[in-house]
Formats: structure tokens, sequence, C-alpha cells
């Protein structure tokens, strides 16, 4: 029998830990964010690169502990629906991301835990549903 051209026989790429980029995107998908407070260490950054694998669209900006997506809104309506969307899902998550509208249909997301002066998982956690969100 001769596989269908949408199979995929070969096998999976997976990390030490024996998950698909796929399962670990699902996984921060799936988590909920957890308070941080002090005495908590911030991710270093081999740590957030990693993490950032299975998050393509955002960037590592390691001198401000930060990471960003930027996207075109289209329209200045679209963007602030698009803002307001992101801000009912920083509440759910009590995680709030900076949202920064420029040339009136660019929106720049910014993620820190601003807590502990740079990444944690929920950093993470935010930008994979918002991603989700996005489709």
């Amino acid at each position: 029998m001769t596989p269908s051209p949408d199979s995929d026989s070969s096998p999976k790429k997976t990390t030490p830990d024996q998950t698909t980029p796929d399962q670990r995107r699902e996984s921060l998908v799936q988590g909920r964010c957890t308070a941080c407070e002090g005495g908590t260490e911030a991710l270093p950054g081999e740590q957030a690169r990693q993490y950032l694998e299975v998050l393509p669209k955002w960037e590592l900006e390691e001198s401000s502990g930060s990471i960003s997506r930027q996207i075109n809104g289209g329209s200045f309506v679209k963007v602030i629906d698009l803002v307001n969307r992101i801000a009912d899902l920083a509440e759910e998550e009590q995680h709030h991301p900076d949202l920064h509208v420029t040339g009136y249909r660019h929106l720049k997301i910014v993620l820190t835990t601003h807590a502990i002066g740079g990444l944690s998982e929920n950093d993470f956690i935010v930008a994979a549903k918002i991603d989700d969100m996005l489709g």
C-alpha cells in the first residue's frame, strides 16, 4: 500500500524529554499563569530560547528581559479589537503585556514579568495563547 501524500511516516523530532514541538506548544496553550513573587528567578536566556523554538513569531529581547511580537492589524479598528481581545486574555491569566499601537494599524506586544525583572514561564504561556487566539 502506498502512503497518501498527506501522511508522514518519518518520526517526529523530539526533545530530550521526548516531547514534540507541537506537544510543547500545546502544553503552553493549556498552561495557567501562576503568581510570581520576589525571590523567583528570571529564566536564563538559553531557557527562553528553548521556549521560543515553539513560538517562532516572538523575538527575545535579552537586554530588557522580554519577548515581543509585531502585528500589522490592517486598520485602526481591527488593531483596537485585537488589543481588547488580548486584554480579556490577560485579565483571565492575570498576566498583562505592554501593548503599543503605532501608525494607527501596527501593534507591538511585549511580555515580561515585572515582579521579577525578566522572563518567566507566564510570558510564554500568554504568548502561546495569543498566537492560538490569532490562529
